[in-house]
């Protein structure tokens, strides 16, 4: 019930009391049950009326507890309670006992303020203050409980004129006057919170995704300039293996961006058709040594599983991050086990907070028999930065990594922390409570197929990178643009430059006759985009090729340019391989 419309009817009941009549002067409009409105009409009439027999003297039935009123007071389907003018409590329904945890065989009267924690007493007297002066509500106060302070009841009172005798000219202390209306929001603040959540998470990845934007074009430009130093460092040079180091480290801190990327939904996916078993057996090798000696890893397959599309080093990412937290989980040892099967609901079935449609999956999970996560911690584990581990021990984007890679391969994940069922050796063992991670990835009905990188294909030995042709290359990235120009010149192909997308625009219009073979731009560029530029230059020539270059993912480029356009896609940081690689491969297509 809103909160206006309790008042209304409060006031409206209040007034019937006062009046003594069983008649409203006018139809009053209740969004709930004709239950609730007849037990708070009834309430209020044997209250007023002299004919009743009050239980205990406070009007409220027969002492047996067998009038008609009493059971429409106590079934009725709202936390409804009696108070005094001091507030306390004279006699509640069940509902309003089991939302403040007041025991139904407890001590009564009770004031409400002990019911309540007390950092909420302040607005719990004011509220009570205002009924008993009067004042109408303006709106419901909101109250913890101090049985359980992630209940939280929204308190409606109202003053029952009628009964709101003085004490001291000789009335009962204990007669009613006020009337309580207690509202469970408990689930209502959940939702709030995990909307407040979301709303930070996603704030968090659109910042993680800008910064691995802008870190891309410098690894991009450092990971090239190597490349073009080892063309003159060989092996046997004293330079060469400073040079390979910082090459490793700038991968590495690619690697690092990836997975900031990852949380944010926004790294590059290179999805193919695997099985998933097939993946898991050729990774165990990698988990066993991961793991450790005292940790035992126990694989267990489903049979007849489906395929699934998914990028087979972000799967392996994900098997990994959870593994790792397994074994910090397990310092004494213990046992990891990895299972999958398919899974095919026939309804809505709901995983941790979202909801998964009908439809096949393959469930993937990776449940440990180590110290277990505490509750209070759980809703946070997969925020980014947050961890449980001394300083130094991890970044805090292990899990947020797994959470995003799921995500955006279309899947979903949920955790509990056990004990579980069948774990009878681990429970004997004193392991602890364990933890597990349920995957769910969608089967991949399509035709099996695989893809794979043109960037891959180019690292492979002894292939010819050179070629002909004249190439536009737009980037707003002073070094990315270096190096790219340099790259692409040494392997014999003629490129203009143009550090936005006006400067290439106003390239093409200069002169039309210009040929062109080919276009790389970025995507994201102050002015005019990539994909903007793009239209813009097949309307004037249809048949030019174009390959976007981006720190984003290859989703939020077609997100922008419709799926029919014949374009290519290089991640950044690329190397000069890759570059050159895919620049041939466009060309000869």
């Amino acid at each position: 019930m809103h909160a206006n419309t309790l008042l209304a009817g409060g006031a409206a009941l209040a007034g019937l009391t006062a009046a003594g009549s069983a008649v409203l002067s006018q139809p009053l409009a209740l969004t709930v049950g004709a239950g609730l409105c007849a037990a708070l009409l009834s309430g209020a009439l044997a209250l007023r009326g002299g004919k009743a027999s009050p239980a205990k003297d406070k009007g409220l039935g027969t002492d047996d507890g067998s009038s008609p009123l009493w059971l429409i007071f106590e079934n009725a389907p709202l936390a409804v309670a009696f108070a005094d003018h001091s507030g306390r409590v004279l006699e509640a329904n069940p509902l309003f006992q089991e939302l403040t945890g007041l025991q139904r065989d407890g001590h009564m009267p009770i004031a409400l303020a002990e019911l309540i924690l007390p950092e909420d007493r302040p607005a719990l007297a004011e509220c009570l203050a205002r009924a008993s002066s009067g004042t109408l509500q303006e709106g419901a106060v909101e109250l913890r409980m101090a049985q359980n302070a992630e209940r939280v009841g929204a308190l409606l009172a109202s003053r029952l004129d009628g009964l709101a005798l003085n004490p001291e000219a000789g009335h009962s202390a204990e007669m009613p006057a006020l009337m309580l209306y207690l509202l469970d929001v408990t689930q209502r603040k959940k939702l709030e919170a995990q909307f407040v959540q979301s709303q930070k998470m996603q704030a968090v990845g659109q910042l993680a995704g800008g910064v691995a934007h802008d870190f891309n074009n410098l690894l991009t430009a450092m990971i090239g300039f190597c490349d073009l130093l080892l063309l003159r460092h060989r092996a046997g040079d004293q330079s060469f293996a400073d040079i390979m180091q910082i090459k490793q480290n700038a991968n590495r801190a690619a690697n690092l961006v990836r997975q900031l990327l990852a949380f944010s939904r926004q790294q590059t996916l290179r999805p193919r058709v695997l099985d998933t078993s097939e993946v898991l057996a050729e990774l165990s090798h990698l988990l066993r040594r991961v793991m450790g000696e005292n940790i035992q890893l126990r694989m267990r397959y489903g049979r007849n599983l489906n395929l699934i599309k998914v990028d087979q080093g972000q799967l392996e990412q994900v098997i990994l991050n959870l593994a790792v937290n397994a074994r910090d989980a397990m310092p004494d040892g213990g046992a990891l086990t990895i299972c999958t099967e398919n899974m095919s609901p026939d309804g809505a079935l709901r995983y941790g907070e979202e909801e998964v449609p009908a439809g096949d999956y393959v469930r993937i999970e990776v449940q440990d028999t180590g110290t277990g996560i505490e509750d209070a911690i759980l809703p946070r584990i997969f925020e980014p930065f947050f961890t449980t581990k001394a300083v130094g021990s991890g970044t805090g984007l292990g899990l947020s990594t797994v959470y995003g890679i799921v995500k955006q391969t279309g899947g979903y994940i949920q955790v509990e922390s056990g004990p579980f069922a069948g774990d009878e050796e681990a429970a004997e063992a004193g392991r602890g409570r364990g933890t597990r991670f349920s995957i769910l990835l969608p089967v991949h009905d399509g035709d099996i197929e695989a893809r794979t990188d043109a960037g891959e294909e180019a690292e492979g030995k002894g292939r010819d990178l050179t070629g002909a042709g004249t190439i536009m290359l737009v980037e707003d990235e002073d070094a990315v643009r270096l190096f790219s120009a340099r790259a692409l010149r040494n392997k014999g192909y003629r490129v203009i430059e143009a550090r936005s997308g006006e400067a290439a625009l106003e390239i093409l219009t200069a002169d039309e006759s210009e040929p062109i073979d080919l276009l790389i731009t970025d995507v994201v560029m102050p002015g005019i985009d990539g994909p903007t530029l793009i239209r813009t230059v097949r309307e004037r020539r249809p048949d030019i090729k174009v390959i976007c270059i981006s720190g984003y993912s290859e989703d939020a480029l077609r997100e922008k340019i419709a799926a029919d356009s014949d374009i290519s896609f290089l991640s950044k940081p690329f190397s000069l391989k890759q570059l050159a690689g895919r620049v041939k491969e466009v060309l000869n297509a």
